[in-house]
């Protein structure tokens, strides 16, 4: 049976494998925690999932800011998924500063485990940004301004998940 010990510094879990597991590159290091701020574009949400989200930004808000922004898409467009995507890229782009660390959570992302959505958090405090912004995208994706400016692309599992649910796991993800 697999031990486990807890990095100090990231609160990450990590096994402890005969003694001498992979250790959390934060271990022993102070890491700054970053103002949060979670954008997402879609459809109004559930209350059911608006009551959750606010149940973990709240438990996060104990460790550093978070802000939960929520973008409509642009129903207008709706008929037109290039033209709906470009809005929704401008309407992100214009709430991320230049000195906010982005992370795009996309389907063709890197995949991660927890280990690594903490290093990835410590590693954003450590680069000097403000801010640390993540954005999930409308129903048709992230457009070219938003692919371009990510400091990193994630993806929270091998199966696309709805934008609701994406949300769910990750602000539970965060607080972990």
């Amino acid at each position: 049976m697999a031990r486990i010990s807890v990095c100090p510094a990231t609160n990450c879990y990590t096994p402890a494998l005969s003694g001498e597991g992979r250790r959390c590159k934060y271990t022993g290091q102070s890491v700054r925690a970053l103002p949060t701020r979670i954008i997402t574009v879609g459809k109004k949400r559930s209350a059911g999932v608006q009551l959750l989200v606010e149940e973990y930004t709240d438990k996060l808000k104990n460790y550093c800011s978070v802000h939960d922004v929520h973008i409509r898409s642009n129903p207008r467009d709706a008929r037109d998924e290039k033209a709906q995507v470009n809005d929704d890229d401008n309407a992100v782009m214009n709430l991320i500063r230049s000195d906010d660390w982005v992370v795009m959570l996309d389907e063709r992302g890197r995949d991660i485990g927890s280990e690594q959505m903490a290093e990835l958090i410590g590693d954003a405090g450590n680069t000097g940004a403000s801010r640390l912004s993540i954005c999930i995208g409308g129903p048709y994706g992230h457009g070219k301004q938003m692919r371009k400016r990510a400091n990193a692309s994630i993806r929270l599992s091998s199966m696309v998940l709805n934008h609701q649910i994406a949300l769910l796991v990750l602000v539970e993800r965060l607080y972990r």
